[in-house]
């Protein structure tokens, strides 16, 4: 049996779009920039990618002045990013729900993408990590999000693609659609949504 939320909200990196080389490489370049050690691609797939940048760099015991450089050039790396060939498409199909990003992107970078991709037209808010007390896995975000869209948590489904999206969700309330990953439904990518939400 289908299921009909009275809201959608969107992991943005991973969900809506493939960015993770965008990140790997800003945060080379900063490393490179301040004189670190490079990280692999393996390394940042497997101890990074998902969770916060300041978060990330607490973990790896790092100024955050390296976040604010990483920031900045992250505009330097956006051509890495691609838009879902199916992304549009999934978004048009659900245009009868109300929608949100909820992104551990900053504001700026997450500007940037919408605005580059066009797709901002298909929400009704973005939110980003730098608008709540405390990025993802922490359930702020999810809170904000469903207050803004006037729905209770419990009546929202959350599609994300990290762990850190899953513990948000759930956390909050909120059922959880896990792109390759464990949540209370998992699909392959956000083309399968039809499979479980009502059109």
């Amino acid at each position: 049996m289908k299921i009909k939320p009275e809201a959608i909200l969107f992991d943005m990196d991973g969900v809506l779009i493939d960015s993770l080389d965008s990140w790997w490489k800003s945060l080379n370049a900063s490393l490179k920039a301040f004189n670190y050690k490079e990280i692999t691609r393996d390394e940042f797939i497997e101890k990074y990618w998902g969770h916060d940048l300041y978060d990330n760099l607490e973990r790896m015991g790092l100024s955050k002045e390296i976040g604010s450089f990483c920031n900045t050039v992250y505009g330097e790396h956006i051509d890495a990013i691609k838009i879902y060939p199916y992304t549009k498409k999934v978004l048009d199909m659900l245009k009868i729900y109300k929608k949100g990003i909820i992104t551990n992107t900053p504001k700026d970078c997450s500007k940037q993408i919408v605005k580059r991709f066009n797709i901002e037209k298909y929400f009704d808010i973005i939110i980003t990590s730098d608008e709540v007390p405390k990025a993802k896995p922490y359930p702020d975000i999810v809170f904000r999000a469903c207050q803004l869209l006037k729905v209770k948590p419990e009546k929202a489904v959350l599609v994300g693609d990290t762990d850190s999206d899953v513990k948000a969700g759930k956390s909050a309330g909120c059922t959880v659609i896990g792109v390759n990953i464990d949540a209370d439904y998992k699909i392959k990518n956000i083309s399968e949504l039809n499979k479980i939400i009502e059109l």
